[in-house]
């Protein structure tokens, strides 16, 4: 599992979501809570007293915003898929100059955290092993986003077969990196970043999209 270093109770949006009169939390505290746990101990501890008790609320205030465990557990995973899924086929869909731009747009996901919650995406995985329907959701949602891999693809010119080849290449290089759990630095990474794009492209790296996706990269602030 994942440790977070972040606070587990935070309000994404305090003006969208306030504390009003006696209420102690919101149905974003209950979210986000229900998120981490899910995310650093598994789903079998997303239970409602246990939640509540994290927080030192009545478990009386989840039924303010929930009508049951099943109803925050299919919350975590809208709440995925927004995060996640949303993401990836957004970036995928950007336009792109060229086949190394378009990957760059795809890698921009993974290189920042706001984009695509690693450990979350890991937890669905881990609890779609335990439960049929949770497996059938996560399946169609690596179906959607290696679809919208291999448009990108398809859109600079590859074949149908090569585009769906080559973006499952790239997208399960993508979660093995992260499920391998690889500790390097930033510098390091995008070193490789050139010949990773001939690989996975069959094309050298385009300069200029090149050096936009390294000054995103040097943009972001530390996470």
């Amino acid at each position: 599992m994942v440790v977070r270093s972040s606070p587990i109770l935070h309000r994404d949006d305090p003006q969208k979501d306030p504390l009003v009169g006696h209420v102690k939390v919101t149905r974003s505290d209950w979210l986000n809570m229900a998120r981490d746990v899910l995310v650093t101990e598994g789903v079998g501890e997303v239970k409602i007293l246990g939640l509540a008790n994290r927080m030192g609320v009545s478990r009386s205030s989840f039924y303010w915003y929930f009508k049951d465990r099943a109803d925050l557990q299919t919350a975590l995973l809208d709440e995925w898929e927004d995060r996640n899924s949303a993401q990836i086929i957004a970036h995928c869909q950007m336009p792109s100059h060229n086949i190394t731009h378009a990957v760059c747009n795809f890698f921009r996901c993974f290189v920042d955290p706001a984009k695509f919650d690693q450990g979350l995406d890991f937890a669905v995985r881990e609890w779609s092993r335990r439960d049929p329907a949770i497996r059938a959701r996560l399946d169609q949602a690596d179906t959607n986003r290696i679809a919208a891999l291999t448009a990108a693809f398809a859109a600079h010119g590859y074949q149908t077969a090569e585009a769906d080849a080559r973006a499952r290449i790239l997208y399960f290089m993508q979660l093995g990196y992260h499920a391998l759990e690889i500790h390097e630095d930033m510098d390091t990474r995008m070193s490789r970043l050139a010949p990773y794009i001939l690989g996975f492209t069959g094309r050298p790296a385009e300069s200029v999209a090149l050096q936009d996706f390294l000054a995103f990269v040097a943009d972001l602030e530390p996470r």
